[in-house]
């Protein structure tokens, strides 16, 4: 079979080896937000799970944008590293707090530990591969293709990693696949830092503004903040639907089924996209993922819940590929680590606080509490969506990668409201 027009030049500017340390590198991130989950639950309940796990990814999200924003100032080599090393050791940590039944506190606290260190590998990854054809001549397209097979590896890595987790929770126990995430960190995490494109830091020059937040971006953080949220809520709703030790592994099965359509439907955009990301892209993905989660209300076991979760996979991966490749092309280019690394610090923090809140009303209402918090979180999105993002089809890309500053208008916002050019030339 031939091979898609563009993919090949995309692979061809670092070779397969980045993509898939990369890829290694990043499998902690979908092994231990659901690991944690399993581990917890089987040994200390929901009610304390859903406490463990937010405290993982509120650490996360607090994080996740000084790593970025370091490794812009620093270069993505040191900082990675550092943090590989560290969240390593905090995860490893983490599991041995959950097997020697130590207080919650005491687990909460390995769990925010292990949150702050996490290297941010997934939205570094993207901006080294911005950084990485800046300059060519087909630099937006290509930068549109890389960053959508990036984003697509995410999803790839949330298929495997919940899988995973489920598969070692029945062979080996609860607490295999946090502890197999920090085998994964101390080794992968390392050889991505160390990898030859690891781009060198660009100390922010006194005389050089490029603010960070611009109207487009507080958008998406929005939009990616109530994703988060609809993650974590239908997470610990899957894990409500387990009655006794051994169904916390089949939880983490039927989670991994959204990743698996959603890791389709990456592949399906990154293959047949013409062009960078749309507004209209955006706009639909997340209309169809707020109207899938729906399905949700009506179930009752993990047949129901298996079916539902893949629906709304459809959708996952189309608006996750539209928030990135529009974040690339509104962040300044000397920050772009950090523009990444702050929406999924979105992504993270609302897996985070719907995670706390929906474990708590899941253990004592239900798990259609969980779910019905998991709609009200697509609504919101769709909210933002359609609040920002103009009607009809959008107006030629607002900003290329190739510079270092907007040359448009701001994508995400009417003409009328653009945001004047700062820092472009």
């Amino acid at each position: 079979m031939r091979e898609p027009v563009g993919l090949r030049a995309v692979l061809d500017v670092t070779g397969p080896w980045l993509p898939l340390i990369s890829f290694l590198a990043r499998l902690p991130a979908g092994l231990c937000p659901t690991g944690t989950l399993v581990m917890v639950t089987s040994l200390g309940g929901i009610r304390r799970a859903g406490l463990v796990a937010g405290c993982l990814w509120a650490g996360q999200a607090a994080g996740g944008p000084f790593i970025g924003r370091l490794a812009d100032r620093r270069g993505q080599r040191p900082v990675l590293l550092t943090a590989s090393l560290l969240n390593a050791t905090a995860t490893a940590a983490l599991v041995a707090s959950a097997l020697g039944s130590r207080p919650t506190a005491v687990q909460a606290v390995c769990a925010t530990v292990a949150g702050l260190t996490v290297p941010q590998v997934g939205p570094l990854s993207r901006s080294r591969w911005v950084g990485l054809v800046r300059g060519r001549p087909d630099a937006p397209a290509l930068a549109a293709r890389a960053v959508s097979l990036d984003t697509t590896l995410d999803e790839v890595g949330f298929m495997v990693g919940p899988a995973l987790v489920g598969v070692l929770a029945l062979l080996v126990g609860p607490a295999a696949g946090v502890g197999c995430a920090a085998v994964l960190m101390l080794v992968f995490g390392t050889a991505f830092a160390l990898h030859p494109t690891a781009p060198p830091g660009a100390p922010a020059a006194p005389d050089r503004t490029e603010p960070l937040l611009s109207p487009s971006l507080i958008a998406l953080c929005g939009i990616a903040v109530s994703q988060g949220c609809l993650w974590g809520a239908t997470n610990a709703g899957i894990n409500a639907l387990a009655h006794g030790p051994g169904e916390q592994g089949v939880a983490g099965l039927v989670w991994s089924a959204m990743a698996v359509t959603s890791t389709l439907a990456g592949l399906a955009v990154t293959v047949r996209s013409r062009g960078p990301a749309t507004a209209r892209q955006l706009r639909t993905a997340v209309a169809c993922e707020a109207v899938l989660t729906c399905s949700l209300l009506w179930v009752r076991g993990f047949a129901g819940a298996t079916a539902a979760v893949a629906a709304i996979g459809c959708a996952v991966a189309p608006l996750l590929i539209a928030v990135f490749g529009l974040a690339a092309r509104t962040a300044p280019a000397a920050r772009m680590g950090e523009a990444m690394t702050l929406l999924g610090s979105g992504l993270i923090a609302g897996q985070g606080m719907a995670a706390m809140a929906a474990g708590q009303v899941a253990s004592a209402h239900g798990p259609g509490w969980a779910f019905g918090l998991a709609c009200a979180a697509g609504a919101c999105a769709s909210a933002a969506a359609f609040g920002f993002v103009r009607t009809g089809v959008r107006r030629p890309v607002a900003v290329d990668p190739t510079t270092t500053g907007p040359t448009t208008t701001d994508p995400l916002i009417p003409p009328q409201r653009a945001a004047p050019s700062e820092g472009g030339t």
